[in-house]
């Protein structure tokens, strides 16, 4: 990804639950390397929201979903250590219904898992990552 950019990076990020567990990946690139998240990346000009999150999931994932709706909008701005800003991502998370795939590596991580919200907090996971489960079941109708 680009570092110190002229403008903000518009991303997206698929949410996909299963079965009562959620498809995270661990990031191979920074600026989350080595943290688990969800599957995403940029938005290509020319392609909706939900066009880049399906994109996105399988060339990340090689599963498939269908992108239903936007769930909310986060701010990812990573500073360096005189305040430059290194990295500045605009992030769509986007619900997605799972259609197909068990998922396998992509180049754009290390491994990826589903699971459940209480095995994700055992993780070393990227910042939104908690708040965006909870999102995720509110909306979706999967808390108690």
């Amino acid at each position: 990804m680009a570092e110190y950019p002229g403008v903000p990076r518009v991303g997206v990020l698929a949410i996909v639950w299963r079965g009562g567990r959620v498809l995270l990946v661990q990031r191979r690139n920074p600026p989350d390397a080595g943290l688990w998240g969800f599957p995403g990346g940029k938005q290509d000009l020319g392609e909706t929201v939900t066009e880049a999150a399906e994109r996105e999931l399988f060339e990340e994932t090689a599963v498939a979903a269908a992108a239903t709706e936007p769930l909310t909008v986060l701010d990812a701005i990573t500073r360096d250590s005189d305040g430059g800003v290194r990295f500045h991502y605009t992030l769509i998370a986007v619900l997605a219904r799972w259609r197909a795939g068990d998922g396998t590596v992509g180049s754009d991580a290390q491994d990826l898992r589903w699971v459940t919200p209480a095995e994700a907090a055992l993780l070393p996971r990227s910042r939104a990552v908690d708040r965006l489960i909870a999102l995720s079941q509110e909306r979706l109708g999967l808390t108690r």
